[in-house]
């Protein structure tokens, strides 16, 4: 038997790779709650929802004490929103120049860069141009849970962001060329997997020409305080409810096993 734990994005792009699914797979466990649905009523292949392993993976974790952060870290006591730019240094640059271009209009704040394991800390020196940028290296988890806000560049990230009940705002910008191919290959409403999850959107996502200062400053005041930070957090306790629970993987496993006894 053929058995396969975390679906391929079909559901976003190449949809016609169901076919060899559908040839090459008896079991598929799935791990976002929308693929039960696109595989069983859309294409009439049965999938078990086991779960999302990141609530595993975000629940069994440490509590961590903002001061004790803040310190380690050579941080200030001013609260944090956490920019999360991705992982590739072309996509880095380009979000983080946007993301920047906000600080001055946030003296209260400081905004703190996740660094990506993949990049030197030469690399982002450049960014940090003044007193309230600062920049921490492969600790993205303990840096968003103690976060106010986080802006952050579309993928997992998003959905992480979201675990840790962080209000956010989801940033995307690619150049024109390749951002108008992705448009005709990928006909998703939304490019968050928060969004996608809820099919609604509950974070507010800025793409491409939209995603400039002005729209920045304007939504990351709204996530910061009032109704539009309760509603959003809200909306996080539904979505992680949604994602199943925890044991993601060990359901797989017992499925496996119980697949090959029988």
């Amino acid at each position: 038997q053929n058995q396969y734990y975390i679906s391929p994005q079909i559901w976003a792009w190449k949809e016609n790779r169901i076919k060899d699914i559908k040839r090459d797979i008896d079991k598929m466990y799935v791990i976002l709650p929308f693929e039960k649905d696109f595989y069983e009523k859309k294409h009439n292949f049965p999938v078990e929802f086991v779960g999302h392993p990141l609530i595993d993976a975000i629940s069994d974790r440490k509590q961590i004490n903002f001061e004790q952060f803040t310190k380690e870290n050579n941080l200030t006591n001013q609260p944090i929103i956490a920019l999360l730019p991705g992982s590739r240094k072309q996509e880095i640059e380009k979000m983080l120049s946007i993301m920047l271009s906000v600080v001055a209009k946030f003296p209260e704040y400081q905004f703190v860069i996740a660094g990506a394991p993949s990049q030197e800390y030469q690399f982002y020196n450049s960014f940090l141009t003044t007193e309230n940028v600062k920049f921490v290296s492969n600790k993205t988890y303990d840096l968003l849970s103690v976060s106010q806000a986080a802006l952050v560049t579309s993928g997992t990230a998003t959905l992480e962001t979201a675990l840790f009940k962080v209000p956010q705002i989801v940033c995307y910008k690619a150049n024109k060329i390749s951002y108008e191919i992705a448009k005709r290959i990928i006909t998703l409403k939304f490019i968050s997997l928060v969004n996608l999850i809820m099919d609604k959107e509950v974070v507010k996502e800025l793409i491409q020409n939209e995603l400039n200062t002005t729209n920045l400053e304007i939504e990351l005041h709204k996530i910061l305080s009032g109704t539009s930070r309760e509603i959003i957090q809200n909306e996080y306790e539904i979505l992680e409810q949604k994602l199943g629970g925890k044991g993601a993987s060990e359901k797989t496993a017992n499925g496996v096993i119980s697949s090959i006894k029988n």
